[in-house]
C-alpha cells in the first residue's frame, strides 16, 4: 500500500471520529435523567430529582398526595424508547402495581429539559398517571363478595349467612345518659365483662357504636325491649356466615369474623378493615377460596371536593382509569352429614374429659362425622388427637400373625399375667378365667387377652406391625383428605419391654380417632380406606395447593420430634381374605366377647374392638376409653380421654350412635 492510500484512510478514520463525537447529542445524559427519574418515582420519592419548573420537595409532596390511596403499594416503573429533539427529549415511563390479585400497567410520558448542560424533568402530574390533571389524585373504592358458603353431604348448607344482632351501646343515642352506667348495665345483660366493655363505650368516639356482643338472631333469649330499656342501648340486624349451631364441628370447620388488626398485618395487603376472614379449621385453611376476589377501582378526581360538590358532579366526579372485577368465593364442599354430626356431638354433650366420634364410609372414604367433645376445649380431638389406641390395635396385631401363617382358628396361649424384662403386664379387669390358657385367636381377640397378643411378639417383629398398620390405611400419608390431620404413628424399631407394649397400643404406638375409624373401615372395605373430607380443595383459587390442602400437616400435623414419618403410601394393602378374617374376629367381639350390648342394634350385624388403654406414671395408670365397630358401610370410632374402660365408657356411647344412625 502507498503514502497516497494511507493518508486517505487516516483521513477517513478522522471524518469519522468527528462525525461520532457530533453524534454525541447528550441522549447518555437525558438516558442517565430518565433512569433516575424511573427509580426515585417507583421509590415514591422525587426528592432528589432536578425539576424546571417545580421546588423538588413541592414536588415529592404532590407525588405523595396523588399516590396516597394506593398506600402501600409501590409501583414498578422502567423506561422506555428515549426520543431526543435538540435539547429536549421525551420518554415513556411504563409503570405496573400490584392492585389486590391484579396487575395495573399503564404508560405514562415524561419531558425532560437541557438547562446550563443538566438535563431536568419537567413537572408534570400526568408523568404519574394517564392524563392526571394539575390538582387531581387518585383514589380507590373496593367491594368485598360475600363469603362462600361450607358445603356438607348432599350440599347441604353447613355454614352460611344466617341472622344475627350486634348488640351495643350506640353513643350518640346516650344523650345525657352516663356512658359507663349503660355500658356496665348492657354488659350485664348480655353476660360480657362490666368493667371492660365500660371502658371500651368511654375510649370510643362520641359517634361510635360500641358492640358487646352478636347473637344469632334464632332463639336469642336477650330482646330487643330490654336492650332499649337502657339508655344508648341498640340491636342492629346484621348477617354471619355460621354453622347451625355455635358447637357445629366448630373445632374442624373454624370460624369466620371481621378481620383484627393482627390478621390484618400478617395479611400482606390481602384483608383490609370490615373484611371478613377464616380462623382456625377450613375456614382458616380455605379462606382465599372463600372469600373470594374484592372488587376494586381506581379513579382520578379532583382534590378537596366536599361530598355534596362530589354529587353535583357527572360520575362523582370520578374518572375511572383501572377495574379488577368482584369475584365471588367458591363453596367449600365437604363429606359431612349434618344429622350424623349433630347426632355425634349431642351424644359427646354430656362427656367431661376430651372426646370424639369420627364415622367414616369405608366404600368411598367419605367422612361422615368427625366431633370433637365440650371437654376438647375447642381443640380438634377427632382429627388430630395423638393417643396410644390400646387394644383396638389388635387389629394391627392380627394382621400382622395372619402373615406369618396364623387364622382365626389358631391356638395362641393366654396367661393370666405375663413378664418382660421385670415388667408384668396382665388382661384387663375382669377378664374371663374360661378364656386362660391355650385359646382360639378369635377368642384372645374377643376377650382383648393382653398376654396372648404379648406372648406373639418373638414371631411378629416390630416392621411387621408398622407394615401392618400402614395395610389398614394409617401411619401414612393422607393427600385426598384435605384437612388438617393426624393418621397415627407405628414405630418401624422396638425392643423388650417397648416392642411388648406396641403389640397392646402402648409405647410409642399413636393413633387418632380418625385414625382408628379408618382402620376399621379398611377391615369392612376388605382394601384400604382412603379418607376423603374436602372435595373441591382451591375450586377457583390462585392459591397454591400445598397451602390448601395443609401441607405435610394432611396427614401428620407433627406428633413429635420421636415420632416416625408417615409412609407415602401403603406397600401392602390389606387383602379382601385378610379383611374377612378381621372382620371375622371383630364380629366375635359383640356375639362372644364383652361387647354383647351391640348385638341388639338393628341393621346389618356390628363388628367391634374395643380399647383401655393405659399411659402415665400413675398407680393405678389413668387408662383412654376406644370402641370401633364396623355397621354395614359404616365404621365408627369412639374415643374418651382418661375414661377407663373401652367397654363400659365408650361402647354405650358408640351403641347411641348406631341405633340412632341407623
Amino acid at each position: 500500500m502507498g503514502n497516497s492510500s494511507k493518508l486517505s484512510l487516516a483521513l477517513v478514520g478522522l471524518i469519522l471520529g468527528a462525525s461520532l463525537v457530533a453524534c454525541d447529542d447528550g441522549r447518555a445524559g437525558a438516558q442517565d435523567a430518565a433512569t433516575q427519574l424511573a427509580s426515585a418515582v417507583a421509590a415514591l420519592d422525587v426528592g432528589s430529582v432536578a425539576f424546571e419548573g417545580k421546588d423538588s420537595g413541592a414536588a415529592n409532596e404532590q407525588l405523595k398526595e396523588v399516590f396516597k390511596a394506593l398506600d402501600p403499594a409501590k409501583p414498578s416503573v422502567e423506561t422506555g424508547e428515549l426520543t431526543l429533539d435538540s435539547g429536549a427529549a421525551t420518554v415513556p415511563l411504563n409503570y405496573s402495581w400490584k392492585i389486590g390479585p391484579a396487575e395495573w400497567k399503564y404508560t405514562a410520558s415524561a419531558r425532560l429539559k437541557k438547562s446550563g448542560g443538566k438535563w431536568l424533568t419537567v413537572w408534570s402530574p400526568a408523568l404519574l398517571a394517564p392524563e392526571l390533571a394539575e390538582g387531581e389524585i387518585l383514589g380507590t373504592q373496593s367491594q368485598s363478595p360475600q363469603r362462600a358458603d361450607i358445603l356438607g353431604a348432599g350440599d347441604a348448607k353447613l355454614v352460611t349467612y344466617r341472622p344475627v344482632v350486634k348488640v351495643g351501646i350506640d353513643k350518640p343515642r346516650l344523650a345525657s345518659a352516663d356512658p359507663a352506667a349503660s355500658a356496665t348495665k348492657l354488659a350485664q345483660l348480655v353476660g360480657v365483662d362490666p368493667e371492660a366493655y365500660a371502658q371500651q363505650v368511654q375510649a370510643s368516639g362520641p359517634e361510635a357504636f360500641v358492640t358487646a356482643i352478636t347473637l344469632r338472631q334464632d332463639g336469642r333469649t336477650v330482646t330487643d325491649e330490654q336492650i332499649a330499656a337502657i339508655p344508648g342501648g341498640r340491636a342492629i340486624p346484621d348477617v354471619l356466615p355460621l354453622a347451625p349451631t355455635r358447637a357445629f364441628a366448630r373445632a374442624l370447620l373454624g370460624t369466620a369474623a371481621e378481620a383484627n388488626a393482627e390478621q390484618i398485618e400478617k395479611s400482606g395487603g390481602e384483608l383490609k378493615t370490615g373484611d371478613t376472614t377464616g380462623t382456625g379449621g377450613l375456614q382458616q385453611q380455605y379462606d382465599a377460596q372463600l372469600r373470594g376476589i374484592d372488587g376494586i377501582q381506581v379513579y382520578a378526581e379532583k382534590a378537596g371536593l366536599t361530598a355534596e360538590q362530589k354529587q353535583a358532579l357527572p360520575s362523582g366526579g370520578r374518572r375511572f382509569l383501572f377495574d379488577v372485577p368482584i369475584k365471588a368465593g367458591t363453596p367449600l364442599k365437604t363429606t359431612l352429614d349434618p344429622k350424623l354430626q349433630q347426632l355425634a356431638e349431642g351424644i359427646l354433650g354430656k362427656v367431661g374429659p376430651a372426646s370424639a366420634i369420627v364415622a367414616l364410609r369405608p366404600s368411598t372414604g367419605a367422612v361422615l362425622a368427625a366431633a370433637s367433645g365440650p371437654g376438647s376445649n375447642g381443640y380438634d380431638t377427632a382429627l388430630l388427637g395423638q393417643y396410644a389406641p390400646g387394644s383396638i390395635f389388635k387389629i394391627v396385631d392380627s394382621l400382622a400373625m395372619f402373615r406369618n401363617g396364623m387364622a382365626p382358628d389358631s391356638k395362641i396361649d393366654c396367661p393370666a399375667t405375663l413378664t418382660v424384662e421385670g415388667r408384668t403386664f396382665k388382661n384387663a379387669e375382669g377378664y374371663p378365667a374360661s378364656s386362660l390358657g391355650s385359646v382360639r385367636l378369635r377368642d384372645a381377640f374377643a376377650h382383648s387377652c393382653n398376654t396372648a397378643f404379648i406372648n406373639a411378639r418373638e414371631n411378629v417383629k416390630q416392621a411387621q406391625l408398622e407394615s401392618a398398620a400402614t395395610s389398614l390405611g394409617v401411619a401414612v400419608e393422607a393427600p385426598a383428605l384435605g384437612a388438617a390431620a393426624f393418621l397415627g404413628s407405628v414405630p418401624g424399631e422396638a425392643s423388650g419391654t417397648e416392642h411388648a407394649a406396641s403389640m397392646i397400643g402402648q409405647g410409642k404406638v399413636l393413633m387418632s380417632p380418625l385414625a382408628a375409624a379408618i382402620m376399621a373401615g379398611s377391615v369392612a372395605k376388605g382394601a384400604p380406606v382412603s379418607p376423603k373430607l374436602v372435595l373441591n380443595p382451591n375450586a377457583g383459587t390462585e392459591a397454591d395447593p400445598a397451602a390448601a390442602t395443609g401441607g405435610p400437616t394432611a396427614s401428620a400435623a407433627a406428633p413429635s420430634s420421636s415420632a416416625p414419618v408417615p409412609a407415602k403410601t401403603t406397600d401392602t394393602p390389606v387383602t379382601a381374605a385378610e379383611a374377612a378374617s378381621l372382620a371375622d374376629m371383630m364380629r366375635a367381639v359383640v356375639t362372644s366377647g364383652h361387647t354383647g350390648f351391640l348385638a341388639s342394634v338393628p341393621g346389618a350385624p356390628v363388628g367391634a374392638k374395643t380399647g383401655t388403654a393405659e399411659f402415665g406414671k400413675d398407680n393405678p395408670p389413668k387408662t383412654h376409653a376406644w370402641i370401633v365397630a364396623v355397621h354395614g358401610d359404616l365404621a365408627v370410632a369412639v374415643f374418651v380421654e382418661e375414661g377407663g374402660l373401652g367397654a363400659t365408657v365408650s361402647g354405650p356411647l358408640l351403641k347411641e350412635f348406631l341405633t340412632a344412625a341407623g
